[in-house]
C-alpha cells in the first residue's frame, strides 16, 4: 500500500510569499519607521534636539529608509560608503548600491553639530520632524567626482548634476529613526504602499513572478505595450509611479495616477495589474538609476524590472539602451531582480499595431515613435495627438490638466536626444 505524503499545511499566501524574491541583502525587510510607544517617545525627544531641515530629495530617501524600501541601509552614508558606491557600487560593508544616499548641510550648521550628537531632521515643507539621527561622521565631498561617476557628466544642464552641485558642502552620516511618512499616506491613501504591503498583496493574488513598471509619466500606448508584454511572462505587473518631485514641465503625480487608473480599468485584464506609488524624487541618473530602481523593487517583492528605451534618462546624456547594458556589467548576484529588456517600441502603420524593433520588419517612415516628452510637447502647445499615440481616456485627463494651467505655469518642452526621433 502506497502511503501518500501529506503536504505542509501552510496557506497558499505563505507559500507564495516565501517564493517572492528576498529583500536586498538577503535578510528580512528593514523598515526604520517607529511605531507605538517607541514612536511617541522619539517624537517627544525630537522636540528637544537641534533641528536640520532636509531637502525634498533627502525627504524621499528618509521615507524610503522608513518603509524598508532601502533595505538593508540603516541611515545616511559615510564617506567610505559614498566613495565606494561612486567608484565600485559597494558600501564599506560590501552591500551593492548604485547611487549614494547622503544628507548635506551648510558648513556653519555642520560646525554646530558634534560627532555623536543626535539631531532632528525636519520636513522641508511642514517643518515637522521626519526622523532623528545620531551623527557618526561629518565630511566634505568632491561633487565633480560624484557627478562624473554617477551621472557620467559634470554638465550642470543635467538636472541631477545641477542638484548635486547645489547641495551644501558638508555631508552628515549616521543611523536614523524615522517618525513620519511625510504625509504621503494621507495624500495618496491606498496608492502609497510599503514593501511589506506589496509583498502581502502579491501573496494574496498568488503572484511570485512580478514585473515592476517604473514611470514618471502618464502611460501612453508604448507603456501599455511594455506592461502587456511583461504580463505574458509574469504573474502580474506593479505599475509603480514616482510620487516625489520631478523637473519643471513634468506632469504631477495626481494627474498621472488618474490617467493610469483609467487605462488599467479599461484596457487590462482584471487581476493582472496593481498601481502603487513610492516617495522618491527623480535623479535622472540613467543607467545608475535603473539599477537603483531594480534594487528597491526587489525590496517591494518584484522579480523583474521592465527596462525600455532611455530608462531614467534625460535629454541626450545617455544612449537609448545604456540602462540595458549596465545590468550586464555589474557583478553576478549583485541583484536578484532582473531586467526585462525591451527594444524601441512604436506604432507601425504597416503592422497596424504596436511593435518593437525586434519584431517589426518595416522602415522608420512606417513608424510613429512614442515618448512622454513628445506627448507633453504636443499637449502643452495644444497640438492634436494621433490616436495611435495614446488612449482617448488618457488624453482627456491630460488635456483637462493642461487647460487648467495659466501662462505662468506652462513650461516650454524641448525635444532632444531620443525623444526627438
Amino acid at each position: 500500500m502506497v502511503e501518500w505524503r501529506r503536504w505542509p499545511t501552510a496557506s497558499i499566501e505563505d507559500r507564495v510569499s516565501a517564493a517572492l524574491v528576498p529583500p536586498h541583502g538577503g535578510g528580512s525587510l528593514k523598515p526604520l519607521m517607529l511605531s507605538g510607544e517607541a514612536l511617541a517617545a522619539e517624537c517627544e525627544r525630537a522636540r528637544s534636539l537641534p533641528r536640520v531641515q532636509v531637502s525634498s530629495r533627502e525627504r524621499g530617501d528618509l521615507i524610503m529608509l522608513g518603509i524598508g524600501g532601502f533595505t538593508p541601509l540603516d541611515g545616511f552614508m559615510t564617506h567610505a560608503d559614498w566613495e565606494g558606491v561612486c567608484r565600485d557600487y559597494r558600501t564599506a560593508a560590501g552591500v551593492f548600491w548604485p547611487i549614494p544616499i547622503t544628507l548635506s548641510v551648510e558648513a556653519a550648521t555642520a560646525d554646530s553639530i558634534r560627532v555623536g550628537d543626535s539631531i532632528a531632521l525636519a520636513d522641508p515643507e511642514s517643518g515637522e520632524p521626519l526622523a532623528t539621527m545620531q551623527v557618526a561622521e561629518k565630511y566634505a565631498i568632491d561633487k565633480a567626482f560624484e557627478c562624473s561617476w554617477i551621472f557620467g557628466t559634470t554638465d550642470v544642464e543635467h538636472p541631477g548634476v545641477y542638484m548635486v552641485m547645489q547641495q551644501p558642502e558638508v555631508n552628515l552620516a549616521g543611523p536614523v529613526r524615522v517618525l513620519s511618512d511625510g504625509g504621503f499616506k494621507a495624500k495618496y491613501g491606498a496608492l502609497f504602499m510599503t514593501p511589506a504591503e506589496t509583498r502581502t498583496e502579491f501573496a494574496r493574488l498568488g503572484w511570485s513572478r512580478v514585473a515592476a513598471f517604473q514611470t514618471r509619466n502618464p502611460m501612453h500606448r508604448s507603456h501599455e505595450y511594455l506592461a502587456k508584454v511583461a504580463i505574458e511572462v509574469c504573474d502580474g505587473v506593479l505599475i509603480h509611479s514616482l510620487l516625489g518631485n520631478l523637473k519643471p514641465g513634468d506632469i504631477p503625480a495626481d494627474v498621472r495616477i488618474r490617467a493610469i487608473a483609467l487605462l488599467v480599468d479599461r484596457y487590462f485584464r482584471p487581476g493582472t495589474v496593481i498601481q502603487a506609488g513610492y516617495p522618491l524624487d527623480m535623479r535622472y541618473a540613467g543607467p545608475r538609476e535603473a539599477l537603483l530602481h531594480a534594487l528597491f523593487r526587489q525590496n517591494y517583492g518584484c522579480s523583474h524590472l521592465i527596462v525600455g528605451r532611455d530608462h531614467a534618462g534625460v535629454g541626450s546624456f545617455y544612449g537609448p539602451f545604456d540602462a540595458h547594458h549596465i545590468f550586464d556589467e555589474i557583478p553576478a548576484g549583485a541583484l536578484v531582480t532582473r531586467p526585462l529588456k525591451i527594444d524601441w517600441t512604436f506604432w507601425c502603420y504597416r503592422c497596424a499595431g504596436m511593435a518593437s524593433a525586434r519584431t517589426c520588419p518595416h522602415e522608420d517612415t512606417d513608424r510613429l515613435l512614442v515618448s512622454g516628452t513628445k506627448l507633453r510637447k504636443w499637449l502643452s502647445e495644444g497640438e492634436p495627438v494621433p490616436p495611435e499615440f495614446s488612449r482617448p481616456e488618457v488624453l482627456e485627463v491630460l488635456r483637462e490638466y493642461y487647460a487648467s494651467l495659466d501662462a505662468s505655469e506652462k513650461v516650454e518642452v524641448k525635444l532632444a536626444g531620443h525623444s526627438a526621433r
